[in-house]
């Protein structure tokens, strides 16, 4: 099957896309990375009359830090995320992230703004942006807006983006230097979207966890965010901790989705046990810093 027709635009500046699409009223898409936008419209599952194509708008593409934040750019590319120094030093959890999005090509092309603005809550960037208190900066017609990551996602697919708006960056807080941060997900194979997976940062204090954060992956519809099992973890003293039982309750309050890949019952095993699995990489990575 083919796209549906289409017009198309290529912009080069934010103005002149928010301008396209909000003179479109509703009927536009923003293209980026792609990655998951044109294989819908091969489908004919989405069918938008025009396409806004933000590709050679330059700001968007910028990576920056700005007063503790690191602000990452729409258009920046999943394999920056991997090799660019600033964000390794930055915000080393979205380094750790990047590997696991599908295949080389996809990393290639796929974007930042493209995999969180598509809100799919078996991919590994809208956890790391729910784990980490990210902040959404967004423009339209009625100026630039920001919206926290636990405002940001909806349900599957939905966000809290009106149709003449764009994300033009993505804004993370930066830990402090010694902390740790891990990822693990289980998957069909490698390159598949993760069946069960978890995000998780953490700092230490004089042998205590000072700071958690901990975020799932394909456990909801929404990136969830596992605060009751961060509670326990602060304050808490790092020789004493119960891994597999604080994995348990990371899932406990958890609802996950059966289809055709994996049941209920499996995700939350294997949630629980990827939980389990990142908290001890990321206290290690913590505690010998």
């Amino acid at each position: 099957m083919k796209a549906a027709p289409f017009g198309y635009h290529v912009p080069e500046s934010i103005d002149e896309a928010v301008s396209l699409l909000g003179s479109y009223s509703g009927e536009a898409k923003v293209l980026a990375g792609g990655q998951s936008l044109v294989p819908m419209l091969a489908l004919r599952l989405s069918r938008p009359e025009q396409l806004v194509d933000i590709n050679r708008v330059p700001e968007l593409s910028e990576v920056r830090r700005d007063n503790g934040t690191l602000v990452v750019g729409a258009t920046t590319r999943h394999v920056s995320l991997m090799h660019d120094p600033l964000i390794a030093e930055s915000v080393p959890l979205l380094a750790k992230a990047a590997p696991h999005i599908g295949h080389f090509q996809i990393r290639n092309r796929g974007t930042m703004g493209g995999s969180t603005a598509h809100a799919d809550s078996a991919a590994e960037l809208p956890a790391v942006a729910r784990a980490l208190d990210a902040e959404f900066e967004v423009r339209g017609p009625n100026g630039t807006r920001r919206i926290p990551a636990e405002e940001f996602f909806v349900t599957t697919f939905v966000t809290t983006l009106e149709p003449d708006e764009m994300v033009v960056a993505v804004r993370f807080p930066i830990w402090a230097p010694e902390a740790g941060f891990a990822v693990s997900e289980v998957a069909r194979r490698h390159g598949d979207f993760a069946l069960a997976g978890a995000v998780a940062g953490v700092e230490i204090d004089d042998g205590r966890i000072s700071r958690a954060a901990i975020a799932l992956i394909g456990m909801g519809s929404i990136p969830v965010r596992a605060e009751a099992a961060e509670r326990e973890l602060t304050g808490a003293r790092v020789d004493g901790l119960d891994l597999a039982a604080l994995g348990r309750l990371a899932v406990s309050e958890t609802d996950p989705p059966a289809d055709v890949h994996a049941g209920t019952r499996y995700r939350t095993k294997v949630g629980a046990t990827t939980v389990e699995r990142a908290l001890a990489e990321a206290i290690k990575e913590a505690s010998n810093a």
